[in-house]
C-alpha cells in the first residue's frame, strides 16, 4: 500500500472557490475522516480523490503515481454512498458480486470473494435474500461488501450512516471500525458528524470553507483546538466560550461578572499582550463541584439536565450561557448557589478578534 498525498489542490465551480489550495497526506491504512458544517468542501474533496470530480489545480498521488488524469476504475479504489444504491431485483450475494461480473472475473473467485466478504460483515445467513427483506443497517453493510471485494487500495466513504437511526449509526461505527482493523486499508470517510470523526478517525482533518482549519489526531484537536472554530465543532455539549479582562496584578482574569480566576503567569503576561477581545474557553466536562470558592466561579443553576449518571447544569456568567457537566446529585435542584472549579490546565485562551488560540 501508498500513502495517499494531496499537494495545493484546488477546485472551482465558474467563481465558487470550493476547494482551497488542500495540502493533506494520509498515511497507508489510516483511517482518515474529513469533517466539517454542510459546504465546507469536503465531499467534493472526496469526489476528487474518487476520479468524480476533475481538480482545477494540483494533483493528487497513491505512492508515486499521479491520479489526476486517470479515469475513477483505473484509481484502484472503492466507493460507498449515503445511498445504498443496491439492485432490487438482485439477491445480497448478486449484488456484492455484481461489479466482479463487470470485470468477468472468474465465477470460482467471485464465490470465493463474495463469501469471504459475507461473513466478514456477518451477511452470511441473508445471502440469498433481496434488499427490501434487510433492514438498513444489513442493506449499508451489503453496500460495503460490494465494495470491499473489490480488494482496492483505498475505500471511500460518503456519509453512508447518515439514513440511519440513532441506534444503528451507533453500531454500525463498531462495525466499521472492525472491519477497519481487519482489512488493513486506508479508510477515507466524509461525515458532518463529529462524534462520527472523533470516534473513527486515525487522524481528523476538519475543514471550513473549502480550507483546512486543522488535523491531527482526535484528541489532539479536542484538547488543544488552533482556534474558536475547532474549539466550537468539537464536543457535544460544545466549549463554553466566556469574555474575560487580564487584571494587571497577581495573575488575575476577570469574568464580566466581576468575579475572578488565577490563570498561569506565563499566560496571563500573553493577555495582557492583547489588544483585542479575550474569550475564555472551557470545556463543560472541567468544571469541577467545590465547597469553597478557591480559584472558583460561585454560579446559581438555571437548568438541570439528568443523563443518567452525568448531569448537565446550564447557568449565567452576566450575559453568557455556560454548561458544566457534573456527576449525578452534585446539584440537586434548580436555583441552587454552588461554587465550580474550572481545571485550568485544560482551559485556553483565544483572541475574539483573530479567533486564534492564545499561547
Amino acid at each position: 500500500m501508498s500513502d495517499l498525498v494531496l499537494k495545493n489542490v484546488h477546485k472551482h465551480y465558474g467563481q465558487f472557490h470550493a476547494v482551497k489550495g488542500i495540502d493533506l497526506t494520509v498515511k497507508a491504512g489510516d483511517f482518515a475522516v474529513l469533517v466539517g458544517p454542510s459546504g465546507c468542501g469536503k465531499s467534493t474533496l472526496l469526489r476528487s480523490i474518487a476520479g468524480l470530480e476533475e481538480i482545477s489545480d494540483g494533483d493528487i498521488l497513491l505512492g508515486d503515481k499521479s491520479l489526476k488524469d486517470l479515469p475513477p476504475r483505473d484509481r484502484n479504489l472503492a466507493m460507498v454512498f449515503q445511498s445504498y444504491a443496491l439492485y432490487p431485483y438482485l439477491t445480497v450475494f448478486e449484488n456484492i458480486a455484481f461489479g466482479l461480473r463487470a470485470r468477468k472475473v472468474p465465477n470460482a473467485e467471485v464465490e470465493a470473494k463474495v463469501r469471504d466478504a459475507a461473513e466478514l460483515l456477518g451477511l452470511t445467513e441473508y445471502l440469498d435474500r433481496k434488499p427490501r427483506a434487510l433492514s438498513g443497517g444489513q442493506r449499508q453493510r451489503v453496500a460495503i461488501g460490494r465494495a470491499i471485494v473489490r480488494d482496492a487500495e483505498l475505500f471511500l466513504f460518503d456519509e453512508p450512516l447518515s439514513n440511519l437511526d440513532a441506534k444503528l449509526r451507533d453500531e454500525m461505527r463498531e462495525e466499521l471500525k472492525k472491519l477497519h482493523q481487519r482489512l488493513g486499508k486506508t479508510f477515507i470517510y466524509v461525515t458532518h458528524d463529529q462524534i462520527e470523526a472523533m470516534t473513527l478517525a486515525d487522524q481528523i482533518v476538519l475543514l471550513k470553507d473549502g480550507s483546512i482549519e486543522q488535523q491531527g489526531a482526535p484528541l489532539d484537536l479536542f484538547e488543544r483546538p488552533n482556534n474558536l472554530f475547532v474549539a466550537g465543532f468539537l464536543g457535544s455539549p460544545s466549549m463554553n466560550l466566556i469574555e474575560v479582562s487580564p487584571l494587571g496584578r497577581d495573575n488575575l482574569v476577570q469574568l464580566a461578572d466581576g468575579q475572578t480566576l488565577v490563570v498561569d503567569p506565563a499566560i496571563h503576561a500573553r493577555l495582557v499582550e492583547t489588544k483585542d477581545p479575550i474569550l475564555w474557553g472551557v470545556r463543560p466536562e472541567h468544571f469541577a463541584h467545590v465547597e469553597n470558592a478557591t480559584n472558583a466561579v460561585m454560579v446559581q443553576i438555571g437548568v438541570l439536565q439528568p443523563t443518567g449518571s452525568r448531569s448537565y447544569a446550564s447557568f449565567r456568567i452576566a450575559d453568557t450561557h455556560v454548561v458544566a457537566e457534573l456527576p449525578a446529585h452534585t446539584v440537586s435542584k434548580e436555583g441552587q448557589q454552588i461554587a465550580l472549579s474550572p481545571n485550568m490546565e485544560k482551559t485556553h485562551f483565544f483572541n475574539a478578534g483573530t479567533g486564534e488560540r492564545i499561547g
